[in-house]
């Protein structure tokens, strides 16, 4: 199945809920999700000083778009920080993160499986 039909909302309708793996502060407002895969889109928020160290680098089976809305973060591994108005797509597989922002950071992530 695919994500599910929405028309505009306001996203401030969603909660925020800590996002799965290890405790780094992390939040996520979940905007659509296909319930038979493990891909959405979604609001990620990055909490001033968060580090993802413990989550390690990310490689995923999906495609993933990310935009980054306020703030910024640095990618540790790649040694280079990604700010407001910069946007990544990720092709299954591409290696990233793990992540530290001094500041805090808000993205609008989607992600997907291609056919």
């Amino acid at each position: 199945m695919a994500k599910p039909e929405h028309e505009f909302f306001p996203i401030t309708e969603i909660g925020w809920t800590k996002v799965p793996g290890a405790d780094v502060g992390m939040t996520e407002r979940i905007l659509a999700k296909d319930p038979n895969a493990n891909v959405a889109t979604r609001v990620l928020r990055f909490p001033p000083g968060c580090d993802t160290t413990p989550n390690g680098v990310q490689v995923h089976d999906f495609w993933e778009e990310v935009y980054i809305l306020e703030g910024s973060f640095t990618d540790l591994e790649l040694q280079q920080t990604f700010r407001a108005g910069e946007y990544a797509c990720r092709p299954p597989g591409m290696r990233h993160g793990p992540w530290r922002s001094d500041e805090g950071c808000l993205t609008f992530e989607v992600r997907y499986y291609s056919r």
